[in-house]
């Protein structure tokens, strides 16, 4: 099939027809707030959905260097503010969401879900993943950010990552390699995690399961995993945990229009139904403020904050 004859930009003003040709497919003007779970925020330019590796690389290797590009998984720690993204989102589909398992490893896809991840493991009974069952994101935005729970970080079980850089160039990089912290990895910003090989001996199915149901329990007696948020906000301090000095600050069921700090784990921010994007991200700094004010510490966002606000209001750093 031909491709449809493109409008030169200059004449329409829209981004996607300075975008190379690929086999995926474009969208423009997409509201991204029904994809994330705060279900806040505005609009992306034009998201980009690739059919496989091979298109990723095609696209990043063919765009304008001055398009802007962002990547978004399953936005479970995502802040997506009013004003929308500019440039390309991309989210990456059912090409990279494989799980294949070998003698002691499995390579996953970057589109998973971390809790399927897990089940995939219970089903083939591979030990060490149950944590993932924990983790309310996807394999690449823990890749990422080094996600952790439950006692395990994916630095403790992460062999090796495959990445697509800005150029479209693919690397298969060693863990030992990517400076993985707490809640940090030193991978390049520009990569593009499209998979990873993790360890994955054989285990006791019964104890695997066990394991996952205590996960499970733990999560919902002291999580609001049924209300809309984003996970745990801040990043614990140094020899503290951030709830603590949350609660200590008298942060718990502080609220900002629709924004309220959860009752129930005070470092969780909740949408209670009318919240905006700029609302949440206000209650998180008067958080931090008192935080600083009556402890000393300044708490580091754990939640990603992206896109413009609405109006060309100030934005937090």
């Amino acid at each position: 099939m031909m491709a449809a004859q493109r409008i030169p930009y200059a004449e329409t003003g829209r981004l996607i027809e300075r975008l190379p040709s690929v086999r995926g497919r474009y969208s423009e003007n997409v509201s991204m707030a029904p994809f994330t779970w705060f279900r806040v925020g505005g609009a992306a330019e034009v998201v980009f959905r690739p059919s496989d590796v091979e298109d990723l690389a095609m696209f990043l290797a063919g765009k304008p260097e001055d398009v802007p590009v962002t990547v978004i998984g399953v936005t479970s720690n995502l802040l997506i503010r009013d004003g929308g993204i500019p440039g390309v989102v991309i989210r990456l589909g059912k090409a990279f969401a494989g799980v294949d398992f070998s003698e002691h490893t499995a390579r996953i896809g970057a589109a998973v879900l971390d809790v399927n991840a897990a089940q995939a493991a219970l089903r083939e009974a591979r030990a060490g993943l149950e944590f993932l069952s924990g983790i309310p994101g996807a394999i690449g935005g823990g890749l990422r950010m080094n996600a952790g729970a439950y006692g395990r970080e994916f630095k403790d079980v992460v062999i090796e990552a495959e990445a697509i850089d800005a150029r479209g160039t693919l690397h298969r990089t060693p863990v030992t390699e990517l400076d993985m912290g707490y809640r940090h990895s030193g991978a390049p910003v520009d990569w593009i995690f499209t998979s990873a090989l993790f360890t994955a001996p054989k285990g006791d199915a019964v104890a695997i399961e066990a394991r996952m149901d205590e996960i499970r329990a733990a999560r919902e007696a002291s999580q609001p995993i049924r209300s809309r948020t984003g996970g745990s906000t801040f990043a614990n301090p140094d020899g503290g945990k951030a709830w603590q000095l949350i609660d200590a600050a008298g942060c718990r069921g502080l609220r900002v229009g629709g924004a309220m700090v959860s009752e129930l784990h005070c470092n969780f921010l909740i949408n209670t139904g009318a919240a905006t994007a700029r609302g949440l991200e206000a209650l998180g700094e008067e958080v931090r403020r008192r935080v600083l004010e009556t402890s000393g510490v300044t708490l580091r966002w754990e939640i990603r904050r992206i896109g413009e606000p609405a109006n060309h209001e100030e934005v937090a750093p």
